[in-house]
């Protein structure tokens, strides 16, 4: 009897062990062996504020949930983070991770042996993203860095109707959308609606014409200045924006008004009740300016193509971004840049809308829209990536009021004939600059 009560006694023990087990599988939810736990503090420094902000924290509530031990504090910078970052840097005082907008600060910060490379992620990094995403934060061979939020500057925005009344459809290749421009001219309505007064919509329209007549490789080297830019390859890409943004007569107010047109005023004319132009030639963003100021409705009044191929050209984004880098090195930090890295947090955002990604295994039917996920899908799925080359130069070369690219290209409009002269004084620009 005792043995029969000793064997009972040890079968419901064991009945009780391995229930227990089974509780642990259930919980971790994937009916494996229970996920190491991390535990600590996470502080993060972002560009995003206001309703991005929500959205990232809306991201990171789904990281706590699998990491409750974990707790995240994130400071919106907004404007000022380059300032306030670089502080805490010098300082010795910085964030965990950073959410950085110009690739330029990303490399100062690795020339001053602050960043932290992400070699425990690298493999997720490299199976999700595009290699654009990353290549901009790969020093010496080594991820430090890559691109969470993605914008593609890629896309060319329609009138519908305007587009109807002339018989055009959206083109593939550069020479339909060139004879698109003059059907819609005769149809009486201007192709381009373009805001050039502050200068940097033209950088996007010239590095998507680069990206595709010079190719990847030389791209990357023009914004290193490894090469001139009076480079044949940089002549032959002038030559062909002049024959858009030269094309007075086919541009909303013509040559000077579009040099007095701000970019959102130029999305308004070609998308308003009575609209000037029929087309804007710039990035997703595009869609908040005409539901933030126009009544116009998507797909019924106004729609998005891809920036046409030219000469074959294979798919290409010209994007911008933000990107993910590291200085303090945790299990933590390692846990959050790991997760951030997933298609799982890209899709908590994008569900919410005002996201794109250069994740490739995102669930594209998470977008709230169908131009949403029309434009990040080609973000996605280009065979080349490369951010806005303006993004990558020095500030005084590429982003700056009044000189450098923005000023420059200014002239291209003015003169799409002297494409001699427009190339060699970015040459003298880039020059001082570098």
């Amino acid at each position: 009897m005792r043995k029969l009560h000793f064997f009972a006694l040890l079968a419901a023990v064991l009945a009780f062990a391995i229930a227990a087990c089974g509780d642990d599988d259930d919980d971790n939810g994937d009916g494996g062996a229970p996920a190491e736990q991390v535990s600590g503090t996470v502080d993060v420094m972002g560009v995003w504020t206001g309703e991005e902000a929500a959205a990232f924290e809306a991201v990171l509530a789904g990281f706590t949930e699998s990491n409750p031990d974990v707790t995240v504090n994130y400071n919106a910078a907004g404007d000022e983070l380059p300032t306030q970052l670089a502080t805490a840097v010098e300082g010795g005082n910085p964030p965990a991770l950073a959410a950085v907008p110009q690739p330029g600060l990303v490399r100062d910060f690795y020339e001053q042996d602050v960043l932290q490379p992400m070699d425990f992620a690298e493999d997720a990094i490299r199976d999700n993203f595009t290699e654009g995403a990353y290549d901009i934060a790969t020093f010496n061979d080594q991820i430090h860095g890559f691109v969470f939020k993605a914008a593609n500057k890629s896309t060319v925005w329609y009138n519908v109707p305007l587009f109807e009344a002339a018989g055009v459809e959206p083109p593939e290749t550069f020479d339909d959308f060139l004879a698109n421009a003059e059907t819609l001219n005769e149809s009486g309505t201007k192709a381009y609606s373009i805001g050039t007064d502050a200068g940097w919509p033209l950088t996007d329209i010239f590095e998507n014409i680069y990206l595709r007549t010079a190719g990847a490789e030389m791209y990357d080297q023009l914004a290193e200045h490894e090469i001139p830019w009076t480079d044949e390859s940089v002549t032959e890409a002038l030559t062909l924006m002049g024959q858009i943004v030269g094309d007075s007569d086919n541009l909303v107010g013509g040559t000077s008004g579009a040099l007095q047109t701000d970019f959102p005023t130029s999305v308004t004319n070609a998308f308003k009740e009575n609209p000037d132009g029929a087309q804007v030639l710039e990035g997703d963003f595009v869609a908040g300016v005409i539901a933030d100021s126009t009544e116009a409705e998507a797909l019924t009044d106004y729609d998005v193509y891809d920036f046409p191929s030219i000469e074959g050209s294979e798919p290409a984004v010209v994007g911008g971004g933000d990107t993910i880098i590291m200085f303090n090195d945790s299990p933590a930090a390692q846990a959050l840049v790991s997760y951030l890295a997933t298609a799982e947090a890209a899709e908590i955002w994008a569900g919410r809308g005002g996201f794109s990604t250069a994740n490739r295994n995102i669930d594209t039917n998470v977008y709230p829209d169908e131009l949403t996920q029309k434009t990040s899908t080609a973000l996605a799925e280009a065979e080349e990536f490369r951010f806005d080359l303006s993004d990558l130069q020095p500030a005084a070369f590429g982003a700056t009021v009044g000189q450098g690219m923005w000023q420059i290209l200014q002239d291209l409009i003015r003169n799409p004939d002297d494409v001699d002269r427009v190339a060699q004084e970015l040459e003298r620009a880039a020059s001082r600059a570098f």
